[in-house]
């Protein structure tokens, strides 16, 4: 029998409708799977289940007939994982970890769209991980004070301009750590994502706090218990940072880095990528400077610079409209980019933000925008997640 020798260092209560089976293969395919992700979950969005590809382990080509011998091979390999399986539940059980499948309505929603999205999530916490507005903000190991100062401000004054907004990092040193503390100190959830399982915690130094995090936000991690905080699982991690969030901040970065590794994977899922401008010849502003340059990233000035992009500047305005009661005008007048946000959702029902800035092909900024006109209307209104559904 597996012995966990380590414990985790806060328990919360467990959230997951999701039926036992379902989660136990779940969580034995993603051993199987570790190295694969998209693969899983490819195969996983074909059958519908963990269950149903469980069920059709043994005779996978009955289910999906091209596939490949490598997915035969290791599909015979899980019957060797549910043992394992079985330990994880039982230490998560035990110490109230909330164990998120695909499904599960807990599941970061915004992930969801993501090709390469874990399967299965491990959880401690008390943040809402589909809340309305999520950022990450990540950048080097080795911050200035420079870099220190624009965190703590542009925290400080998001919190003012738009204060229900989740903080999303890594838990690193350098930006990571300073992101996690600023939004504790200014009163916002905030969720580390960890290279490894919660029943340990690296860097040990930021136990204080990680501790204050799992009662105003949390720690997140697609990995199992005794896995080691390895350097490719540090990578693995960052797409999880990414894929979580509507927009990412890189606030200092050299030439190469893992903030420039998660700015990329963000910029590929259509999320928007923002980068704090520094110093000509500044070794730790070279790679935000970059980005900058080559119209990778938008330059960050403030925050409500950043707000504004985003169309989050009148979400105060909203709820405050919302509290009072909007009333739905019988005829609304749409604009033309209105009109083709209102038939998308007729035709393929409710959309995420971003895969409505897809279909459209309008950009993210200007698309909250007229989702905000679109609310304020009575025309559509938002679900969790950032999902938006017509009122017909």
């Amino acid at each position: 029998m597996l012995r966990h020798r380590r414990s985790p260092i806060f328990p919360i209560s467990p959230i997951s409708p999701i039926s036992p089976m379902e989660t136990l293969y779940s969580i034995a395919l993603t051993r199987v799977f570790s190295y694969q992700p998209a693969a899983l979950l490819q195969l996983f969005q074909q059958l519908g289940s963990a269950t149903a590809i469980m069920e059709h382990r043994n005779d996978i080509r009955a289910a999906v007939p091209d596939a490949s011998p490598k997915l035969q091979e290791m599909l015979l390999t899980v019957d060797g994982e549910l043992s394992r399986a079985e330990q994880e539940l039982l230490f998560d059980q035990k110490h109230a970890i909330s164990v998120l499948c695909f499904n599960d309505t807990g599941y970061p929603q915004r992930l969801r769209e993501c090709a390469d999205a874990p399967l299965v999530l491990y959880y401690r916490g008390t943040a809402d991980l589909n809340s309305r507005h999520v950022i990450n903000m990540v950048g080097t190991r080795h911050c200035t004070p420079y870099g220190q100062d624009v965190v703590r401000r542009f925290l400080s004054e998001l919190r003012l301009l738009c204060p229900d907004v989740l903080v999303v990092s890594g838990l690193a040193y350098g930006i990571d750590i300073e992101a996690h503390r600023q939004a504790l100190h200014n009163g916002m959830p905030t969720v580390g994502v960890l290279a490894h399982g919660l029943d340990d915690l690296y860097p040990s130094r930021h136990r204080e706090t990680a501790i204050q995090m799992l009662s105003q936000g949390g720690l997140l991690t697609e990995f199992t218990t005794h896995t080691n905080a390895d350097k490719v699982n540090f990578v693995r991690r960052n797409r999880i940072v990414a894929g979580m969030a509507d927009a990412c901040i890189l606030v200092e970065s050299a030439a190469k880095g893992g903030g420039l590794i998660t700015a990329e994977m963000a910029r590929s899922y259509h999320r928007e990528v923002f980068a704090v401008p520094g110093r000509l010849g500044d070794n730790f502003s070279e790679g935000c400077n970059n980005l900058i340059r080559d119209n990778v990233a938008m330059m960050l000035t403030s925050a409500e610079a950043f707000v504004s992009v985003m169309g989050w500047e009148s979400a105060a305005r909203l709820q405050e409209a919302q509290q009072q009661g909007i009333e739905r005008s019988c005829f609304p007048a749409l604009s033309i980019d209105e009109q083709s946000i209102v038939a998308f959702l007729r035709q393929e029902g409710d959309l995420q933000t971003n895969a409505l800035a897809t279909a459209t092909g309008i950009p993210i900024g200007r698309l909250t925008s007229l989702l905000f006109q679109l609310e304020m209307k009575g025309v559509v209104k938002t679900l969790a997640g950032g999902v938006y559904h017509l009122l017909e």
